[in-house]
């Protein structure tokens, strides 16, 4: 057992709070500036508080011991087990933080300290260098407050005259390259002052080669790229196949520098949310066939390489095979820690990927659609790593597609559509890192891709979409193109959605969105169009401008159907229901183009063959499904552009 042993003799461990902000006022303009879009909480601004010394007095008692599998280093990913002894009078304030250097280099930090100085705070910060990725209250365990867990430290006679308590409190941590460190605060997260603190925790493998994920290149099914992350910067390799066949991997990453901010206010991404990402490793394998099992690992002899693992390419664009997938917005990630805090947590996430990922172990998914919202990070940049080890049961098994949303691009003066804080700066830079999608170009993240009898459009409804814009004439060309004798389906994806029961503020539906790009969805007859963006589950009639064009007809099973051998509109589906928290519906003044209405977390199942389109709603905590529907229309049925 890994254990370190942390004595203090100078504390007394009391109730202590402080209603006073110690917050630079420029610093609360930036609370209040990104709050509703990056979810900032006290939580998410301690390093950005004046880190204060608790009350001393006297208590030779206090310990903090931190307990880890292997005694060598920490592991890739593991539960640390935090014990606190030796407190005199327990306080709901006491909480733990882990934390970890935004910094490969620790020894300081430098260009962060700028960083505050450009925002005007002056004040001093302790953890400049080191900021907390999740926290727990010791009240979280249910002996603590009321002193259950007990030891007498001082006995005069048969007398104990000196009495402390204890609590043990658990943390999920996975590898983030960089040491990690057990701290001890009172004042909970708005007044916060340091008790103790552990010494640096060493990963076992800082260069670990993890969370590799698949994405497709073209329609041909004959390569994949992988992507993995490691600590190392030199090229590594991806070894598949039979025949041990090699790729060297190209290695990219990005910087601070790389990040958004005004000019006024430094945005979570650049200043108080940064974290070193590592580097990214991405390698092609090629000479696959479609419709294939390979197994593959990747790493080095250096680094170490990641166990081995099973995927099966998607069918080729325009064969007649049945093809299976799921799709989904709006996931990001939770702690499976349960009682701990992170910075942005979407509770759904984790049920949503437990269901989807038996699915994928039972072999019956090809390929995995994610469109917008991927990580929620929104400029904190070690949630990625959480996201894509939560993910990668799922990612490494099968081609990941994915879509940009407003969380990982929108920026004010950065280039976005919308002149809003929701990536935190992250301006998709991360995500276009992580996910490396058969991209237009460089942040120009839309794309075609066909499996089996479906044609995907995918696009970016952060970026420009206005008639004559580079993004719109390519969704004319892409769609005009589409061969409906071979991928007779035509699916439309993007983040934003076109119509929505919900009403917010702001809005869900762009009005000019729906005003600029509608018109081409009906002039290429496209079958379906899912959306997400709205945290929930919503099915149209046959719609165009608001009216709905067709409805569908029950068949003998009682399914709706909508019959596309007679095309009027196409159908919409917001399928945003994988992990944030659900929006409300209400049941008064629903529009009667809407059709059905789900609050459940989960995600869209489909199956599509050469003459029928079926979908249906998963219910992630039941498994069961909520609705289901599906489009027909007989192979020598033409679409008429």
């Amino acid at each position: 057992m890994f254990k370190l042993l942390f004595l203090v003799i100078s504390l007394f461990f009391p109730f202590y709070s402080s209603s006073s902000s110690s917050l630079h006022p420029l610093v609360v303009d930036s609370e209040k500036f990104h709050l509703n879009s990056t979810a900032i909480s006290d939580f998410r601004l301690l390093n950005r508080r004046s880190l204060i010394s608790c009350p001393i007095n006297l208590n030779p008692y206090i310990k903090l011991e931190v307990i880890s599998k292997s005694k060598d280093g920490l592991l890739d990913e593991e539960f640390l087990d935090v014990v606190v002894s030796g407190v005199s009078i327990p306080s709901i304030d006491h909480w733990v933080a882990l934390i970890t250097p935004s910094n490969a280099n620790v020894d300081g930090c430098p260009e962060s300290k700028a960083l505050y100085l450009q925002t005007g705070d002056l004040s001093s910060l302790p953890l400049l260098c080191h900021y907390p990725v999740k926290a727990v209250y010791l009240r979280s365990d249910p002996d603590y407050l009321q002193c259950k867990k007990r030891e007498c430290k001082k006995r005069v006679g048969n007398n104990c005259v000196i009495q402390t308590c204890n609590a043990t409190v658990s943390f999920h941590v996975i590898n983030f390259r960089t040491d990690v460190e057990v701290a001890l605060f009172g004042g909970g997260f708005t007044s916060p002052c340091l008790y103790l603190r552990s010494q640096p925790l060493p990963f076992l493998n800082p260069s670990a080669p993890l969370y590799g994920q698949l994405s497709s290149l073209d329609s041909t099914a004959t390569s994949m790229r992988l992507s993995w992350v490691s600590g190392d910067q030199n090229p590594q390799q991806v070894q598949y196949g039979k025949d041990g066949t090699r790729k060297t991997s190209i290695v990219s990453t990005f910087s601070q520098n790389d990040m958004c901010n005004t000019s006024r206010i430094q945005s979570p991404a650049k200043d108080f949310g940064w974290h070193d990402p590592g580097f990214i490793h991405s390698a092609v394998m090629t000479q696959l066939q479609p419709s294939t099992t390979y197994s593959y690992t990747y790493g080095s002899d250096s680094v170490g390489w990641s166990n081995q693992t099973t995927f099966r390419t998607p069918p080729a664009g325009g064969g007649g095979n049945d093809f299976h997938f799921i799709a989904f917005g709006d996931m990001g990630k939770a702690p499976l820690d349960s009682s701990s805090v992170e910075h942005y947590i979407q509770p759904g996430s984790i049920s949503v990927v437990e269901a989807m990922k038996e699915e994928v172990e039972r072999g019956e998914i090809d390929g995995v659609f994610h469109i917008g919202d991927i990580s929620y990070a929104t400029g904190f940049l070690v949630e990625w790593d959480f996201f894509l080890h939560l993910i990668n049961p799922i990612a490494s098994r099968l081609p990941y597609m994915t879509a940009i949303g407003n969380h990982e691009r929108d920026y004010l003066k950065s280039g976005s559509v919308y002149s809003l804080t929701d990536s935190g700066g992250e301006c998709g830079v991360p995500y276009e890192t992580y996910f490396q999608m058969p991209n237009y170009g460089k942040d120009k993240p839309w794309y075609s891709i066909e499996m089996a009898s479906i044609h995907f459009t995918i696009i970016s409804t952060e970026h420009n979409f206005s008639i004559n814009s580079p993004q719109y004439e390519w969704m004319k060309s892409d769609m005009a193109s589409v061969n409906r004798s071979r991928t007779p389906w035509l699916i439309f994806m993007g983040h934003r959605p076109m119509y929505s029961s919900i009403r917010s503020i702001p809005p869900s539906v762009d009005p000019y969105f729906v005003d600029e790009v509608e018109p081409l969805l009906l002039q290429y007859q496209v079958d379906l169009a899912l959306f997400g963006h709205v945290h929930n589950y919503e099915r149209t009639c046959s719609v165009f401008e608001d009216n709905c064009k067709a409805m569908p007809f029950k068949d003998s099973n009682g399914i709706d159907t909508y019959d596309h051998n007679n095309y009027t509109a196409p159908v919409h589906a917001i399928i945003g229901m994988a992990g944030f928290e659900l929006d409300e519906f209400f049941p008064i003044n629903v529009e009667r183009w809407s059709l059905v209405r789900v609050k459940k977390f989960g995600y869209l199942r489909g199956h599509a063959t050469m003459e029928e389109l079926s979908l249906e709603m998963v219910n992630a905590d039941t498994r069961e499904v909520e609705d289901s529907f599906k489009i027909i229309k007989s192979s020598n049925s033409t679409p008429k552009t």
